[in-house]
């Protein structure tokens, strides 16, 4: 089937330039006729995108309709997302067989109150950073007194069923051995995923405290990478507008991550941070700086590559 869609496409566009082992196509735009090839497929997914006249749609049938190409022909793109679907279910079934995760056994939930001195410890560590009761509850966060996460906050996520799919520990006290530790399970998962709205904007952080900090539609990689079943997700759910906000050190993966996104039609805006992250600045300011910032551009990527 791709393999007709391709050479379909040849025809209606031109000869193009096949990327990424064929999974993309890059033609001469039909829109600006700029003199070199500008125009970027992705085949299997169906997102196109011009980086001169910014032509852009989320489906093959939207770009064959605006070149006016007949029914008949259209209706042999109609199925790719079903293709996307498919493998994402192959990738569901594989995951069913990993261990599933748990909290620990010894985590105790900070809404109930507690005169403990490791209650207090917490909640004033929690506070420190920005915390406020509502989060608490929001996110179901808790501690430990014992146990392998002693002394540690702990800050579930659930997928959208409500399950829980990755969990962090911090450590309240400043002068700990181990500040962090989280759970040796696979990171292949959806931060905070029962709390986004895919119609909305999503904003992409480092972690879980970032995404507290952001609070509207954030979503933690727990790291500087995107995993697998994130990238489908929101490709998957024609998510409209992307925010990569990692931290500084993260450039790189953020660089590379706007042009993913943005080679898929999706439109982009890179957050430059400069110095310090999401849950240091604080919600009113993160939320100033996003709306200030500007999409995502070819030219953006060159500028940012060089600097590097």
């Amino acid at each position: 089937m791709l393999a007709e869609q391709k050479q379909i496409l040849y025809r209606i566009l031109g000869r193009g330039k096949s990327l990424n082992n064929g999974e993309q196509i890059i033609f001469s735009c039909p829109f600006c006729h700029h003199h070199k090839p500008k125009l970027q497929v992705h085949l299997e997914l169906g997102h196109y995108h011009c980086w001169v006249c910014g032509a852009k749609g989320r489906t093959i049938v939207t770009l064959l309709k605006k070149l006016k190409v007949a029914p008949e022909t259209i209706n042999k793109f109609r199925s790719n997302k079903n293709n996307v679907l498919l493998n994402q279910n192959k990738e569901g079934v594989a995951e069913k067989n990993k261990e599933l995760v748990s909290l620990p056994k010894e985590f105790k939930p900070l809404y109930l109150k507690s005169e403990d001195p490791d209650y207090k410890h917490a909640i004033r560590y929690l506070f420190n950073r920005g915390i406020t009761v509502q989060d608490i509850l929001k996110y179901n966060i808790g501690y430990c007194d014992k146990g392998p996460y002693s002394g540690m906050v702990v800050i579930p996520s659930y997928d959208s069923e409500g399950q829980l799919n990755f969990f962090v520990g911090r450590s309240y006290y400043p002068d700990a051995t181990i500040r962090h530790k989280n759970p040796m399970v696979s990171k292949n998962i959806i931060g905070f995923e029962l709390f986004i709205n895919w119609k909305l904007p999503i904003v992409i952080v480092e972690g879980a405290f970032d995404a507290i900090a952001v609070k509207r539609n954030a979503i933690p990689l727990f790291g500087k990478k995107i995993m697998t079943k994130l990238r489908e997700k929101i490709l998957l759910e024609r998510v409209k507008t992307v925010y990569i906000c990692l931290d500084q050190d993260a450039k790189k993966d953020s660089i590379k991550l706007s042009e993913y996104f943005s080679n898929h039609g999706i439109t982009v805006h890179f957050v430059d941070l400069k110095e310090k992250d999401p849950s240091e600045i604080g919600f009113a300011k993160i939320q100033t700086i996003l709306s200030e910032t500007k999409t995502f551009d070819f030219g953006d990527m060159i500028k940012l590559k060089l600097a590097l």
